[in-house]
């Protein structure tokens, strides 16, 4: 992600709302913290740091996955950047049941290029997102093709997380290429011991003796 949001790593950020205080520890995780006598209180994880969320080639925010478990599923959170004087929890609401918004003032984002996804990428990675836009450009792909295009190169950067499906296609594809590779080795090798038996037995036929390597 942006190299200048690295500096907000190791901190912590606190917003009281009603009864709870919630935490956020940019890169590593949302907090919940009921502050009331109750003997079961709630104090838990909301989400732990996971990826990141991209609209329009843009950092827009962050999700926290993965939080303390909730009926079916875990609790996570989405964490939206925004322009602001001073780094500062600004507002948390829960817009679907275990699924919670926080709103994350900072003036590391003011700059209108703070939060572009280009510049952080590595050169061969943009050199990829170029070719699909030129490619779109072409129209030599699609609006999908050229949307998956770019998921991809995501992923590869480390801005979003693999699906658990698409690593191990990754793995079962690897396997496949190199069965393939080592079957064509092998079978290209018996392919050449039949020829050179043919020039043996060629040769031997025409009374010269046939001279090979230490290893035959």
């Amino acid at each position: 992600g942006p190299a200048h949001l690295s500096r907000l790593a190791g901190k912590c950020f606190s917003f009281v709302e009603s009864t709870y205080k919630y935490e956020f520890c940019p890169f590593h995780n949302v907090t919940q913290h009921e502050q009331s006598f109750r003997w079961n209180a709630y104090s838990g994880i909301l989400g732990i740091w996971h990826e990141w969320e991209i609209d329009n080639n843009t950092f827009v925010g962050m999700w926290m996955r993965e939080g303390d478990s909730c009926e079916t599923k875990s609790r996570q959170t989405k964490v939206h950047l925004v322009c602001g004087k001073s780094n500062k929890l600004a507002f948390v609401s829960e817009p679907s049941t275990c699924v919670y918004s926080l709103t994350f003032e900072t003036p590391l984002v003011c700059h209108p290029h703070s939060l572009l996804v280009y510049p952080t990428l590595t050169e061969a990675l943009q050199r990829r997102w170029d070719e699909a836009e030129q490619l779109l450009y072409d129209e030599l792909i699609t609006d999908q093709g050229y949307k998956k295009t770019l998921k991809d190169i995501f992923e590869e950067a480390g801005l979003l997380k693999v699906t658990e499906e698409k690593e191990v296609e990754k793995q079962n594809k690897k396997i496949s290429l190199e069965f393939e590779t080592v079957e064509k080795c092998s079978k290209e090798y018996k392919q050449l011991s039949k020829e050179i038996k043919k020039l043996k037995d060629l040769l031997s036929q025409h009374g010269i003796a046939y001279k090979g390597n230490s290893g035959e």
